[in-house]
């Protein structure tokens, strides 16, 4: 989507989009907040709104993706060190960790691309850095050279370390001698323009062996070099100035191949810049409760909810909108009633929405295809309005109807305003007809009558108008779509106490046309009021049937769970006193001493048996034919890898890992297994935590206390068996063992600690806390 730039300045987009920039997280994220643009058609916008859906689903399953405070932008360095071939110690740090933070970002979205593809469009753009990253490993965070940066580095270093102790010593032994010490300012050996001196007092200058340096800051006091150290100062020096040299030749070096790879760092900055700022998006989301709009392919839009975010708690939320059965809005209503802030409004919903960004509305709000986005908003109220502002608007206009498509959203603020009312009226009537005919997107806001009669009768335009409470002389700020705004002003004066003479004599001086209008316009306002109240019984209505309505679902479902419990406690009673028949049966024959009876008996139990196994069958297919009803497979859903899906018949939940045929592998806690679909039930949509919340913990095992002792025990012998205990304690179900390991050297409590830094069932060790054994013990956490 193309925005000139009146509507972009008009629209006041540079302030709003610094409100999305001060919650990035770094300087980065507000330059890609405040360079980024829209859009250039749908299909980009897609890819955009999947890439940012894709990094909320990311953030909201499993948390923030990697990052590091401090980062800034480093492109004016590298612009820089392109003139000069050198960047400073500082500027490489700054580098530094932008490039790990890339390494690290670039391993976690390539970990996840399966599950979230549009990564891959970050990708794209990040480039491996591993090699810069380790070659900047030799500096420091204060951004010296370690001594390994070089071996001719760490040579003159060394000689450096050894020529400063002899310096040192001999300083001292000077330090120590009365006829030095006594002309000393301060009794300290100290480093001055890189020579070794002492600070002398003023009348001491004549007598000491030496030669002056500087004088001190207060001018009582000077800095001389005594001669027995000028040589060792001199060597001193000339190693200075080897280090500084060698310095600036591996960083020179760094620079060099730091700008090859320039275009590569430089879009890597811009991918990280970019997960920063969907950050502050989501931040935004969730605080200020911004939607991501609906997309259409038609030329619309229609935003519920909308707030203008520069107003933040003093905006009131609008709906308005735009294309479908009209593809012309004309808002009128008085002034300072909220016609301009409505225009704004819109304008900045669309924008941000075509930047693939949320929009500050609510949901079902809606975007459509729009490829360019004009407006002409002006003060009408300014004293200054003029001939010479009329005509800047006017050559504005021109330009934009120059431009304007099919696909165009045009919004122009006080439509026929700074000429005179009958010829501006005209002007307006004939801007909107001829956008009309284009097929434009329209929005304007207008006083004049003819205006608003023109809204009402003409075609593919619609009127609507800011409400205005007559009893409180103040703006609702609500757009009421389907009924033109009156302006008021009479009504205003009087209330501000006009003379009522006057009043009257403006009521006469307007011609019967126009009164009928004002008339026309105050009866469809008390109709809609009257609309509204009945509406609003209605919806009241509505919700006291939707409650009851619920409530008596809610009833008849525990009805029916009641009568299902009756009647599977009913089966089960009836096949227990079944099966309990027929075995006394079976023992009675087989203790009968008559054979001639014993026969009649079994006779006679082989003809109840076939009703006894009808009874059994009635049961199992009541059983059967409830399992069936609830399943996915009779409510005809279709089974998807991290569904969360209820074993039917019991209150255990579970992941469904495979679907394969007629059955699904699930898991429930660490427990896999398979499972007809008849006996499985969806509970929701939504992919499974990684962390599972439903677990299967199986009995105890014998033997498995809660705590384990080792004190006293050597590493081989106390090791194999912690690792076993913490092996069966996990499976055994329990939330946090205890390993008594003793206080000691603490050589067995680093080994356990290393031990579960290893396993990958413990969620965290920590040492005991008061009351619990302290150094002495381990608690141990296992993840559930």
């Amino acid at each position: 989507m193309y925005i000139e730039q009146a509507a972009y300045n008009s629209l006041e987009i540079s302030k709003i989009t610094a409100l999305v920039a001060r919650r990035c997280r770094s300087e980065i994220g507000a330059l890609v907040a405040e360079n980024t643009a829209p859009a250039s058609d749908m299909g980009e916008l897609s890819k955009r709104r999947e890439l940012f859906g894709d990094v909320e689903s990311y953030r909201g399953r499993k948390g923030d993706l990697p990052w590091a405070d401090g980062l800034v932008s480093v492109a004016f360095m590298l612009e820089f060190a392109e003139e000069n071939g050198l960047l400073s110690g500082e500027e490489l740090v700054k580098i530094r960790l932008m490039l790990t933070l890339a390494g690290r970002m670039r391993e976690e979205l390539s970990e996840n691309r399966e599950e979230y593809p549009s990564f891959s469009i970050l990708l794209r753009n990040m480039r491996d850095f591993a090699e810069e990253t380790e070659m900047l490993s030799v500096i420091d965070d204060e951004g010296h050279l370690y001594d390994y940066a070089s071996e001719k580095l760490a040579a003159v270093r060394r000689e450096m370390r050894g020529l400063k102790e002899t310096l040192r010593r001999r300083g001292h032994a000077l330090l120590n001698d009365p006829s030095i010490a006594s002309m000393l300012q301060e009794r300290v050996l100290t480093l001055r323009n890189g020579r070794h001196a002492f600070l002398v007092r003023q009348d001491a200058i004549s007598q000491f062996p030496g030669a002056v340096i500087e004088r001190s800051g207060s001018g009582s006091s000077v800095y001389m070099e005594p001669h027995s150290l000028m040589s060792l100062n001199n060597e001193y020096s000339r190693l200075y100035g080897e280090e500084m040299l060698e310095e600036t030749r591996i960083f020179r070096e760094f620079t060099a191949r730091l700008i090859k790879r320039k275009k590569g760092i430089l879009d890597t900055e811009n991918v990280l810049g970019t997960i920063d700022l969907f950050y502050a998006l989501s931040e935004m989301t969730r605080l200020y409760k911004w939607r991501m709009p609906e997309l259409s392919k038609r030329t619309e839009f229609s935003f519920v909810r909308a707030r203008h975010p520069l107003l933040g708690d003093r905006s009131v939320p609008i709906d308005i909108r735009c294309g479908g059965k009209f593809r012309i809005l004309v808002i009128t209503g008085p002034n300072t009633g909220g016609k301009t802030v409505a225009l704004k409004t819109a304008g900045v919903c669309v924008y941000f929405g075509w930047l693939g960004f949320p929009v500050p509305a609510g949901e079902g709000s809606v975007l459509g295809d729009i490829g360019e986005l004009f407006a002409d908003i002006g003060d009408e109220q300014s004293i200054e309005q003029s001939l010479s502002t009329f005509s800047a608007h006017i050559t504005h206009v021109t330009g934009i109807l120059d431009r304007v498509t099919q696909r165009s959203l045009v919004m122009m603020d006080e439509l026929g305003a700074g000429t005179d009312p009958e010829e501006g009226a005209a002007l307006g009537i004939a801007l909107l007809d001829w956008l009309r005919e284009r097929g434009a997107l329209v929005l304007a806001t207008t006083h004049h009558n003819p205006i608003k009669r023109y809204a009402l009768a003409a075609d593919g335009v619609e009127t609507a108008s800011v409400e205005f409470d007559a009893a409180t002389l103040s703006p609702t700020y609500r757009i009421l779509i389907g009924i033109p705004g009156r302006s008021n002003a009479l009504l205003i004066a009087g209330k501000l106490g006009m003379k009522k003479e006057i009043i009257r004599r403006a009521e006469e001086a307007i011609n019967g046309r126009e009164v009928s209008m004002e008339d026309l316009i105050g009866e469809l306002h008390e109709k809609r009021a009257a609309l509204e109240r009945e509406a609003r019984e209605v919806e009241r209505s509505r919700q006291k049937l939707a409650a009851l309505e619920k409530d008596y679902e809610s009833k008849i479902k525990a009805i029916e769970e009641k009568r299902d419990a009756l009647i599977a406690k009913a089966d089960k009673k009836a096949l227990s006193i079944v099966r309990n028949a027929e075995d006394s049966a079976r023992a009675l024959i087989k203790n009968m001493a008559n054979a001639e009876a014993e026969a009649q008996a079994r006779r006679e139990l082989e003809k109840k048996r076939s009703h006894f196994q009808k009874i059994e069958k009635s049961a199992i297919k009541r059983e059967e034919k409830k399992e069936t009803a609830e399943s996915v497979v009779a409510t005809g859903q279709e089974l998807k890898a991290g569904d969360t899906v209820q074993l039917i018949g019991t209150s255990k939940s579970a992941t469904v890992i495979e679907v394969s045929g007629k059955k699904a592998r699930v898991r429930a806690g660490i427990a896999e297994v398979e499972v007809p679909l008849t006996k499985l039930k969806v509970i929701t949509r939504k992919a499974a935590p990684p962390q599972p919340t439903v677990q299967i913990k199986v009995s105890r095992p014998v033997g498995v206390p809660s705590s384990i002792m080792v004190r006293g025990m050597t590493i081989d012998e106390a090791m194999p068996m912690v690792e076993q205990y913490l092996d069966q304690a996990y499976c055994a179900g329990y939330d946090a063992v205890t390993v008594i390991h003793g206080r000691g050297q603490g050589i067995l409590r680093r080994e356990v600690q290393e031990l579960c830094k290893r396993l990958p069932y413990v969620a965290e060790h920590n040492l005991g806390g008061p009351g619990e054994g302290g150094y002495g013990v381990t608690v141990v956490k296992f993840r559930r």
